[in-house]
């Protein structure tokens, strides 16, 4: 019996290039993950085809090499090689995946070609027979006319690859085919080569179509922009799915050796990021001029020639040929919540839910501005989201009918909702009832922008009651023990911000006379909104044992702790904002060397003004011990004077006369002679 049909097959060295680039990556991890032969077998709903013993002698090792020759080898490969070492790393493997199908540079298309001239030169060494993998693009078919001039609905399959003409710009990628195709021919037993021409992909984090699932998450546009008509006909296939050819290709060996690899949508580019802006953002699309799409800065040539490329196209071979377990069979847009799925979980873009609790004036919306700033959250607070409501649905229903993309069943929505409004303000004396509050909050939480980045919702509810009626989800399991909550609008994080009664009073006293009368801080009004709080929270049933019972359990804030909740999960500054934040750090990094400066020649005046200080007294001092010396010396120099000027100067005198007079020859023995004789 053949391994094939025992399932215990030989395990398989497979090389993928740039394997720390999206495609590749997505392609290398999900062939780590399959055995050698395991799309050979059926699926079998009862359980695993293959026997977990034979299986786990059977795998894929990845190998292959990276985009940066300094970066980390991926968890999911064997080995990284370097290039000035290939040939030897690629003569060790079974199989050699060249992927060229997105963002491929002159230098990777010479990489692949040189790959297989350099295998085919070696053919003769092969002990076993090797497998040669072209990952292209379906854009070596761009140009391609219709099947039929005279129907156009008829696709392009690969009978028609002799009739296929490539986009002018991938015109190395075709002849790269070409060559694979050709040196695969020459000795199939030691050589087999395959070219994959893939669809545009998405999935598993996105691409090729980041720019616009990025544009509708964030919601910085009310509407997500569409290059051109978008009428165009863009073939896609999900990444994994690609990855689920490549494990056929090799499991198979196939006789057919080129293959169309895209799935059955033939959805237009209008409504692809129709379905994205429809599901991840504002619901609306504009189109723009072509041109357009190169202001973004993102999106680089090859893409917009990705984007506008214009085929009906089926894949034949593909279906008759393999086993494939298809993850998004039918396309993005009926598969669109999965991909929304893998989208926000691969890149960290999860919602982040807070609910700030405490006493009137505690400072909850300030604390709550600041978290909205550093994790680009919003800001829930009650007032406004019914002042928004109240604005935004007359504009709605009066105006709804110009804007386009709105159904009438949206105009209609809001219509109601308008009139229930004013009836309630009516029958309430000016204010809405308790239902339509709880309806406007839930509205504003489920919004797009609200799960997308999440929110912090600002003092509110107030109450078990509100709380229960605000989260309650329809959908109640009567076997839980806990009270029914929708889990995607429901707190994760709940902070009871907390202080004394003499704080809070000290800091409504302190406050700014028109923030007070704004926040109705007035001496009696907030003691008596202080004391409803107290009261409210001493009952069996409070928010905080609302949140308790879900095992939500709320964290107790003093003054000057600390909230834990951990790194934001979302896109980090856009270009404009980094540049923003690096003027902003400049200024604030000159700034302080101005005013270290200032300190610096104020420290040094002070210094030079002490020492000159210092030094005046010295020379002051300096000068009143010489006049004291001089004083001291004069006082003792006194009677040797007087001494001098009485006894010795007079004869002296005398003797000097004497001598002028007599002119001696020895005027000192003249002078001694003559005192001698006195």
């Amino acid at each position: 019996m053949s391994n094939e049909k025992t399932g215990s097959y030989r395990t398989k060295r497979v090389f993928v290039n740039n394997i720390d680039t999206y495609s590749s990556k997505c392609i290398a991890k999900f062939l780590s993950t399959c055995m050698v032969g395991g799309s050979l077998e059926e699926a079998d709903e009862d359980g695993p085809a293959e026997d977990e013993t034979a299986l786990q002698d059977g795998t894929f090792q990845i190998v292959g090499t990276i985009s940066n020759n300094e970066g980390e080898k991926p968890s999911f490969a064997l080995q990284c090689y370097k290039r000035d070492q290939l040939l030897p790393s690629l003569l060790e493997c079974d199989v050699v995946v060249y992927n060229i199908s997105e963002h491929a540079t002159a230098e990777m298309i010479d990489e692949a070609t040189w790959a297989i001239s350099a295998l085919h030169s070696d053919i003769e060494s092969f002990a076993s027979q090797k497998i040669f993998i072209l990952i292209s693009s379906v854009m070596t078919w761009a140009m391609s006319k219709p099947a039929d001039p005279n129907d156009p609905e008829i696709p392009l399959t690969e009978d028609d690859y002799r009739r296929k003409r490539h986009h002018p710009n991938f015109k190395e990628h075709a002849n790269a085919e070409k060559m694979v195709l050709k040196l695969g021919k020459t000795k199939k037993s030691k050589l087999s080569s395959y070219v994959v021409a893939a669809g545009v992909q998405y999935g598993m984090g996105e691409n090729l179509l980041h720019y616009f699932f990025k544009t509708s998450w964030l919601g910085e546009f009310a509407k997500v922009p569409v290059f051109g008509p978008g009428t165009n006909i863009i073939p896609t296939i999900h990444v994994n799915d690609l990855a689920g050819v490549i494990q056929n290709v090799i499991d198979h060996k196939p006789k057919i050796h080129y293959f169309l690899a895209m799935d059955d949508s033939n959805n237009t580019f209008e409504d692809i990021v129709k379905i994205i802006s429809f599901v991840l953002g504002p619901g609306k699309i504009k189109k723009v001029p072509k041109e357009e799409a190169y202001l973004t800065k993102v999106l680089t040539n090859a893409d917009v020639d990705y984007l506008s490329v214009n085929l009906r196209i089926e894949p034949i071979f593909l279906k008759e040929t393999f086993n494939l377990h298809w993850v998004s069979e039918a396309g993005i847009i009926d598969n669109i919540n999965r991909v929304v799925e893998e989208y926000k979980l691969l890149r960290l873009l999860l919602p982040i839910r807070i609910c700030l609790l405490g006493p009137p004036a505690v400072g909850k919306s300030s604390v709550a501005e600041k978290l909205c700033q550093h994790y680009k959250l919003h800001h829930i607070n009650l007032k406004e989201v019914i002042d928004e409501k109240m604005k935004c649905l007359p504009l709605v229903a009066v105006n709804g009918t110009e804007q386009e993309g709105e159904s009438e069943e949206a105009l209609s929505n809001a219509q109601d909702q308008l009139d229930s409004l004013k009836d309630s303000m009516e029958q309430n004396g000016g204010r809405l009832s308790d239902g339509l509050v709880y309806r406007i909050m839930r509205d504003k939480l489920n919004s797009t922008p609200c799960r997308n980045h999440g929110f912090v919702l600002d003092g509110f509810p107030k109450s078990y009651d509100q709380a229960k009626e605000i989260f309650y989800d329809e959908q109640d399991d009567p076997r839980s023990k806990m009270p029914a909550f929708n889990k995607k609008i429901i707190p994760e994080f709940i902070f009871s911000l907390e202080a004394s009664d003499d704080f809070l009073k000290e800091r409504v006293q302190n406050l700014p006379e028109s923030v007070a009368e704004k926040m109705r801080y007035s001496k009696d009004e907030y003691l008596t909104r202080l004391k409803k709080f107290r009261k409210a929270n001493v009952e069996d049933e409070t928010v905080l044992n609302y949140f308790d019972e879900l095992e939500i359990h709320p964290e107790h804030i003093g003054k000057d702790e600390i909230m834990l909740v951990g790194r934001p999960r979302n896109y980090g500054p856009t270009p404009e904002e980094r540049e923003e934040m690096e003027r902003k750090s400049v200024e604030e990094t000159a700034q302080r060397l101005v005013l270290e400066t200032a300190e610096w020649n104020r420290r040094e005046a002070e210094t030079a003004a002490k020492m000159a200080t210092q030094l005046e007294e010295w020379n002051r001092h300096v000068t009143e011990v010489k006049r004291q010396e001089h004083e001291l010396l004069e006082a003792r120099s006194a009677p040797l004077r007087n001494y001098l000027m009485n006894y010795v100067m007079p004869s002296l005198a005398e003797g000097m006369m004497e001598c002028c007079k007599a002119k001696p020859d020895d005027p000192v023995d003249f002078l001694l002679i003559g005192t001698a004789a006195e």
